[in-house]
């Protein structure tokens, strides 16, 4: 599957976008904040119903306006077309189309153009709480595996239902408490199944391409830690219930999930250097495009690169574009504020790319000669 068209009206300060893409490199520049991780942003939006960086809707369209509209156009690895539509207005339901019909269900439409996107706000996985580091599992676990969307919605709803139980003033009933502890079992059992099965799987990969990175100078270490490994979970949930209703929620649990991240034998977010973390979450990324590539639908995901060279040194840098330059990768997007970076690409590249510019919400194609010629 590749984006050879999007179409935006109102994204954040993208007023009126129309663009035609390369199949393969696709390259961005512009100063900071003059929209190129808006662009990245609309395309991320195309294949998960949602903003990467902001989850409120309504936030996500441009001052002054009512809507927005994001529109892609792509093709199939068997060169069929698809259409997706995605249009909100103020105060409205959001409105999302696959060729010109709309989902009953947004989570359905998951899994359909896998993607993979690294960004600065990456560095919440290594700085950030717990949740961050559930989310990066979650999208790489939803996007192929539906009984695991399935099951992970289902836990999410009677986990709220628990807690506002627990929140009451008055003493819930022991029976209805019961209903959604076992919902909660159920379902997060088959939850803790998968994380911990596709943890295991995806260790090695992410090990493998943090060494060719850093060039085997350091060692990297991915654990996972459930309280589900504890044992029963219903009996888990079952026993924590009075201390639950004394703190308000629900303390036992897979939304308690956590990845713990090493480096060497120390936690990453302690030991580890700008350039060690950068690498540590490049590497996470580029796990995760060859893990779906070969467990998803066996459709190549599209790769979003958003400023990914910062505080990298030159070899990293270098490791880096030989691998997002080579063969096992599909569409891939680029953005950066240095030339010099795109232009180590761009030499590189065997086949087509295109080069964009982008200026205040403004984003124009940019020629070949035009590009060499400076």
């Amino acid at each position: 599957m590749w984006l050879k068209r999007i179409s935006i009206l109102n994204y954040k300060n993208l007023e009126q976008v129309d663009l035609a893409f390369s199949r393969k490199m696709n390259c961005i520049i512009g100063r900071n904040g003059m929209g190129k991780t808006n662009l990245m942003d609309a395309v991320y939006y195309l294949s998960f119903c949602k903003s990467a960086t902001n989850p409120i809707d309504s936030q996500n369209i441009c001052h002054d306006q009512d809507f927005f509209v994001v529109q892609g156009f792509y093709e199939t690895d068997d060169g069929d077309p698809e259409e997706v539509y995605c249009g909100l207005k103020r105060r409205q339901k959001k409105q999302f189309k696959r060729n010109k019909k709309e989902y009953t269900r947004l989570s359905d439409h998951i899994g359909l153009i896998p993607l993979v996107m690294v960004s600065p706000a990456d560095s919440l996985l290594i700085a950030g709480g717990s949740e961050e580091r559930r989310r990066f599992m979650d999208v790489v676990i939803s996007q192929f595996d539906r009984e695991y969307l399935d099951a992970l919605i289902r836990y999410n709803k009677a986990l709220l239902q628990r807690n506002t139980l627990l929140k009451a003033e008055v003493e819930p009933e022991e029976e209805l408490m019961a209903v959604w502890e076992e919902a909660m079992a159920a379902s997060g059992e088959v939850v803790y199944r998968k994380r911990r099965e596709f943890i295991d799987e995806f260790i090695p990969v992410f090990q493998s391409y943090y060494s060719y990175i850093s060039q085997g100078r350091e060692q990297v270490s991915l654990a996972y830690e459930s309280h589900a490994a504890e044992g029963n979970l219903l009996e888990l949930l079952a026993a924590s219930r009075q201390r639950d209703r004394i703190m308000g929620y629900s303390l036992k649990g897979v939304h308690k999930d956590d990845l713990i991240m090493q480096l060497g034998d120390f936690p990453i977010k302690r030991e580890g250097s700008q350039g060690q973390n950068k690498t540590y979450l490049i590497a996470l990324k580029l796990a995760q495009f060859e893990f779906l590539k070969r467990t998803g639908s066996h459709t190549t995901p599209i790769v979003l690169l958003d400023d990914i060279f910062d505080k990298l040194d030159a070899s990293r840098v270098e490791q880096i574009v030989k691998l997002v330059a080579g063969d096992s990768f599909g569409q891939i997007f680029i953005t950066d504020t240095n030339r010099d970076h795109l232009d180590k690409i761009l030499k590189k590249i065997e086949g087509d790319y295109k080069l964009f510019e982008v200026d205040n919400g403004m984003v124009n194609e940019r020629g070949e000669d035009t590009y060499e010629a400076e």
